[in-house]
């Protein structure tokens, strides 16, 4: 499929669309004209570093607008203060850094993002039992967040980053610094969330997108270049045609779209 292409899904509403979507810092085109859907499901922004995965995030989780284009998210351009305050309720951020008070316990970091969010108060204290049940953390849910292993706290910001039951999660790299073993699970506890909201992963571990993600996006020097399943990703390395779907195959269809365009990694 073509990599300046907008991405289609028959039959399905996308949940955000980026249209044209150019930004810039001082000298640095971060995201040059990337047009872009996404839609219920796992999608996996896939790239090297400095490639305008995060900018891409941060358009999508209204942390800033494009210089030029535009972004719609729930169905509805996002213009006005009005519009983001309305859509930020809906949608859970987990960066690959994030902060916390390490005294909170994983239950008081949870209900702390559910006020945040604006879950009712009649609803706090289920949609935390529900987060934490999610990520498999209720046997820890008065540890404090500074006593936690890295996997437990990546848990722990998946369950705040989805307490408001929300219908866009945006995930930063979530299995950096994650042994083989926490990775495995992360992809069981990403591909659930899959299932009821549309998911967007950056990573640059084809391993992660090969077992959890149902379409991908490769972003090379700003520029969104391929759109496709996981399947069309690996088909566009010589050879790779009716292979298995692991991360080797799709990190030779991922590195033969690289060579293509003349990027570097």
């Amino acid at each position: 499929m073509s990599a300046e292409s907008r991405t289609t899904t028959v039959g399905s509403t996308p949940t955000a669309t980026v249209e044209g979507a150019t930004v810039r810092y001082r000298t640095v085109t971060a995201l040059d004209g990337v047009h872009a859907e996404f839609h219920p499901g796992t999608t996996a922004l896939l790239g090297p570093n400095g490639a305008g995965k995060t900018t891409l995030l941060s358009l999508l989780s209204t942390a800033r607008r494009p210089d030029q284009g535009a972004v719609s998210l729930l169905g509805a351009p996002v213009r006005g203060r009005a519009e983001v305050r309305r859509v930020r309720e809906r949608i859970g951020v987990l960066p690959q850094s994030f902060g916390y008070y390490p005294r909170y316990t994983v239950r008081e970091f949870v209900e702390y993002a559910a006020w945040l969010r604006r879950v009712p108060s009649a609803e706090r204290s289920e949609r935390v039992r529900e987060a934490l049940s999610l990520v498999e953390m209720e046997r820890y849910a008065d540890r404090r967040m500074g006593a936690l292993s890295g996997g437990m706290l990546r848990r722990a910001g998946i369950a705040q980053a989805v307490v408001s039951r929300p219908a866009l999660v945006l995930l930063d790299e979530p299995t950096v610094g994650l042994d083989p073993a926490q990775r495995i699970g992360f992809r069981t506890l990403i591909r659930a969330l899959g299932e009821r909201s549309a998911v967007v992963m950056s990573t640059h571990l084809a391993e992660d997108v090969a077992q959890v993600c149902d379409r991908i996006h490769v972003l090379l020097e700003s520029r969104l270049r391929f759109t496709g399943t996981s399947a069309e990703l690996c088909a566009q390395a010589a050879g790779n045609r009716g292979e298995p779907l692991d991360g080797s195959a799709v990190e030779a269809g991922y590195l033969a779209v690289v060579e293509r365009n003349g990027a570097s990694v």
